[in-house]
């Protein structure tokens, strides 16, 4: 061997990214992180070592090896909660609320850009941070509402393909059919992780343009008014009657999973955190993929909305309509040349199926992060699905055969999202502003100012939504007192974390220290 062949060695891996080392390096701890080392997408080449410190030109090429991420996050602004939503607000305001859900997309839009960005500039997720972040019984109480929010989710979706699958094979087989298709399908579709998560992301590119495709086509069957689907866009209007429909559409489009969801899956590509330019490179091409795939997801949920707007808003049966009867109405106004009922089945199909499978993922960080779990991505699968099949199960016996009890259920489950909400948003914004823990990459104060102001409108919205249901829910002593008390216990938690979020308990520690300090002198 020359002499100079070593120091040629170390020459060459002193040139090599960081990023392309990385992926050779043992994956002993991998069950800790969101993607092992040989799992993430390489974006970078040798060539490009020379400027780490700043941030690279733009490249279609490189906006195409991160597009995917973002996307996936957007399964949950369509799933079949949403769905059910739109459906509603159509039928019982018309074109009214378009406005609203375009600006909900656009909060929607700036949560989910904060959840990317403290996934890439420290390289952890959400959950992951929270449990370094927060007191053992703080953390603990995080991760219990953040899987109670998930198992909501998760019901909803599964029930939403279980109904599809019930349209689609005519009736033949029944809701608790369809929940055990659509978990046994989970499982075979989180098989595809193994074949690389391009590939992955792949299958769910072709589920989000199935649903775009349904509803587009549906869209041009029902040919909804244009002028006044571009007034509804462009004109705040809200009436006293439809406010419970304007309240559920911005309560369903921040799902708490889905922040957590969204910090891991931009860990998916090989990202340096110690060279800031990497690090600006990625939130670039992260915010122009999430920006884009938000943009795709309005489009369709437009697309539903505006053709319930057009076939039953002002109608008689305008406020019975849900999932499991809007393609039969469909079918009964327009069928009669297109089989509407089963375009209707496949768009709410691929709803239900890419929301559960994003659900199982987020379901897998959730866990290992709070709990910091060394367990197989496999097994940490099986408990996440297990615990929402097994409630979705029982769902699906009680209310096989009756639409109404169906209803109710999912007004419950919305509501106990909506009571999530907080425990998501606030420690989000908390640490995403905090310097010890983003460092050049905390957000400034007209971003957190704008950040906070939206997370209040959305905890007040979805508290008018908390106080209406529960008014009329509570019709007993016994009942009042126990609302009362988790009322109590969940407003108080909420100021623990804003008050924690402002460094009240640091500001007040410091105090403390100053006051013993003079009396000791």
């Amino acid at each position: 061997m020359p002499p100079n062949q070593p120091e040629q060695q170390q020459q060459q891996q002193e040139q090599e990214p960081l990023l392309l080392q990385q992926s050779q390096q043992s994956d002993s701890d991998e069950e800790e992180r969101a993607y092992g080392s040989h799992e993430k997408v390489i974006i970078i080449s040798p060539e490009d070592a020379e400027e780490w410190a700043q941030t690279p030109p733009f490249s279609w090429k490189k906006l195409w090896l991160f597009t995917g991420p973002g996307f996936l996050m957007s399964i949950a602004f369509l799933d079949p909660g949403n769905l059910e939503g739109d459906l509603q607000a159509g039928a019982i305001a018309g074109y009214s609320l378009l406005w609203l859900l375009f600006w909900a997309t656009v909060m929607g839009l700036l949560v989910q850009l904060l959840a990317a960005r403290v996934g890439v500039a420290t390289g952890k997720h959400l959950a992951e941070l929270c449990r370094e972040e927060y007191p053992p019984w703080a953390r603990t109480t995080l991760w219990i509402m953040a899987e109670v929010a998930l198992v909501g989710a998760d019901i909803q979706e599964v029930i939403g393909s279980a109904i599809a699958i019930k349209i689609l094979s005519n009736g033949v087989l029944p809701l608790w059919a369809g929940v055990i298709i659509t978990a046994l399908d989970c499982f075979i579709f989180l098989l595809l992780e193994n074949y690389g998560v391009r590939k992955l992301e792949a299958v769910f590119a072709i589920l989000i343009a199935t649903m775009a495709i349904s509803f587009a086509w549906m869209f041009g069957e029902t040919k909804p008014d244009g002028i006044e689907l571009l007034l509804g866009v462009l004109i705040p209007k809200l009436s006293s009657k439809t406010i419970k429909e304007a309240v559920g559409i911005v309560g369903c489009i921040i799902m708490p999973h889905n922040v957590f969801l969204h910090s891991a899956l931009v860990q998916s590509r090989q990202v340096d955190q110690q060279k800031e330019g990497r690090v600006r490179e990625a939130l670039r091409y992260y915010s122009i993929e999430s920006t884009a795939a938000l943009g795709v997801s309005f489009m369709i949920n437009l697309f539903v909305t505006t053709v319930f707007a057009k076939a039953f808003y002002g109608t008689d049966i305008a406020s019975s309509i849900g999932l499991a009867n809007a393609g039969q109405y469909l079918q009964e106004k327009y069928g009669e040349y297109v089989p509407i009922l089963y375009i209707w089945g496949i768009g709410l199909l691929a709803a239900g199926q890419s929301s559960t499978i994003t659900g199982t993922y987020a379901g897998q960080f959730i866990m290992g992060g709070f709990l910091n779990l060394r367990m197989k991505k496999w097994l940490r699968s099986l408990v996440t699905r297990t615990c929402a099949i097994i409630p979705t199960m029982i769902v699906a016996l009680a209310t096989d055969t009756s639409e109404d009890t169906l209803d109710v259920l999912n007004e419950w489950l919305n509501v106990l999202q909506s009571i999530q909400i907080p425990f998501a948003l606030i420690p989000l914004l908390s640490l995403v502003a905090k310097e010890q823990i983003m460092g050049v990459f905390k957000i400034g104060p007209l971003l957190k100012v704008v950040s906070w102001l939206v997370a209040f409108l959305v905890m007040a919205i979805n508290g008018y939504l908390l106080v209406d249901f529960f008014s009329s829910e509570v019709t007993t002593v016994l009942v009042g007192c126990i609302v009362l008390a988790f009322t109590a216990a969940y407003v108080g938690f909420i100021l623990y974390l804003v008050l924690r979020a402002a460094n009240f308990f640091d500001w007040l520690s410091s105090l403390q220290s100053k006051r013993h300090t003079n009396t000791i002198s």
